[in-house]
């Protein structure tokens, strides 16, 4: 009891109202922590604690960090508890399952699914410069072109794993691994990766917060973007003009030509960031891996004999590539979303409505690279992809056992629902724009299609 008068004690009430800059507060596991001063050096970025300011976040700590992290908490805490402290039945399972899986070690055991995925890389890239420098046939070219494409996803699974984890034998040559992977060899910048990448696990959908879905004028998956709502990630609005509905209106149809050319997208927003005012880590190191890619990609097309071959050859790159963005958009595009910042009290349960798998045989897996395990991925990004086949089983029963969604879908499947969603956005974008008078073939299409 004695110990019990010595604590000070405040409510989640009390908690929301620290939710300014130069004032920011979080509770972890009932503790009260200012991060006031220390998001300036959050190695995963100020968005992320922006968005979860003035709540608990214990299963978002959790989630992230590892269990070296929570040394680093005592620096930060206020001296105050969260008085009426609670946790749901689903959280407590999940962090029990978290603990678990920390305990039979499954966050440190990375297998060799790096060193062959490296090995695989080096060995297509090989493969490409003999295609593309010691062949002379049209067809030769093109196959090394899918090749290079196929290099291009391989590589983008590095990036994104040991931007969750250390994949290499200590950080400064994971960071190495990450420069390599994303900016010298795709040309897509490993700090936009992670400045997107975060935001969208933490905001799983969220249609305001989480970058992944905010695609206007080209996509819309709900209705609700067509009010001209704000991004909260971009700070901007995301204006449903009439260029955006017409787009809109034929997405379901543009949808696979668009991720032919979504590459096209990802150099941009790399430029984008590179040249703001933002506080980009690393930012010299980053121009640098995007300057080597823009070395040696136009010079090894320059080497194609002819401009159609020149053509082609990237345009078939890109277009293999294009698997890859069909893929992360089969995973968010037909599940849940909702509007506003995300809550730090319904974690699981936002990440499950969130996310869907892909189903597929052992053997495709490092095709998939992991995420077609997305719930997974998202419930437990630190994990190794080699472990999320294993894990699988025992998340399902957790979602079960609570009643929540778990859907996995093949790839088939996937794609129909996700033309599915399109669909029925680009239908509601036609009606808002002649609600009165439609003609017979619309119709049609809209009652039988």
């Amino acid at each position: 009891m004695a110990e019990e008068t010595v604590k000070k004690y405040i409510t989640n009430e009390d908690l929301k109202n620290h939710n300014k800059p130069g004032d920011l507060w979080i509770a972890i596991q009932g503790k009260v922590y200012n991060v006031s001063d220390w998001i300036k050096s959050h190695p995963g970025g100020d968005t992320v604690i922006l968005n979860l300011v003035g709540q608990d976040v214990t299963d978002a700590f959790i989630a992230f960090h590892p269990g070296t992290a929570w040394h680093h908490l005592d620096d930060l805490f206020t001296g105050y508890h969260i008085r009426d402290f609670q946790v749901s039945e689903v959280s407590r399972d999940y962090r029990r399952m978290a603990a678990e899986f920390r305990k039979l070690g499954l966050f440190e055991n990375k297998g060799h699914v790096t060193l062959y995925t490296l090995a695989f890389v080096a060995v297509m890239f090989v493969a490409v410069l003999y295609g593309v420098l010691a062949c002379t046939s049209v067809l030769a070219h093109q196959i090394a072109a899918a090749i290079l494409g196929l290099l291009w996803i391989q590589s983008a699974y590095i990036g994104h794993d040991s931007g969750h984890y250390v994949i290499m034998t200590n950080k400064s040559y994971n960071r190495f691994a990450q420069l390599l992977s994303g900016n010298c060899l795709t040309g897509i910048s490993i700090a936009w990766w992670k400045w997107t990448h975060n935001a969208h696990h933490l905001a799983c959908n969220s249609l305001d917060y989480d970058p992944d879905l905010q695609h206007i004028p080209v996509f819309a998956v709900s209705t609700k973007f067509f009010n001209s709502m704000t991004s909260r990630f971009y700070d901007r609005k995301l204006t449903f003009d009439p260029l955006a509905r017409f787009l809109i209106s034929y997405q379901h149809f543009t949808y696979y030509p668009v991720m032919c050319f979504g590459r096209i997208n990802l150099f941009i927003q790399t430029l984008i960031l590179l040249f703001s005012k933002r506080e980009v880590p690393d930012r010299a190191l980053n121009f640098a891996g995007i300057l080597v890619f823009w070395t040696w990609f136009p010079l090894l097309v320059s080497c194609l004999p002819t401009w159609p071959e020149r053509f082609f050859f990237v345009f078939t790159s890109f277009t293999v590539t294009a698997l890859q963005h069909i893929q992360f958009t089969l995973n968010h595009f037909a599940a849940d979303v909702y509007v506003g910042p995300p809550t730090g009290d319904d974690w699981f349960e936002k990440q499950a409505a969130g996310t869907l798998d892909i189903s597929c045989t052992s053997y495709m897996d490092w095709f998939f690279g992991g995420l077609q395990f997305q719930l997974e991925h998202h419930l437990f990004p630190r994990l190794p992809r080699c472990h999320l086949r294993k894990v699988a089983p025992v998340v399902q029963e957790l979602c079960k056992k609570h009643n929540l969604p778990y859907r996995s879908l093949s790839w088939w499947e996937a794609n129909v629902w996700t033309i599915r969603t399109l669909k029925k956005a680009a239908y509601q974008a036609r009606d808002a724009a002649n609600p009165v008078v439609k003609n017979l073939v619309w119709e049609a299409l809209n009652t039988h299609g």
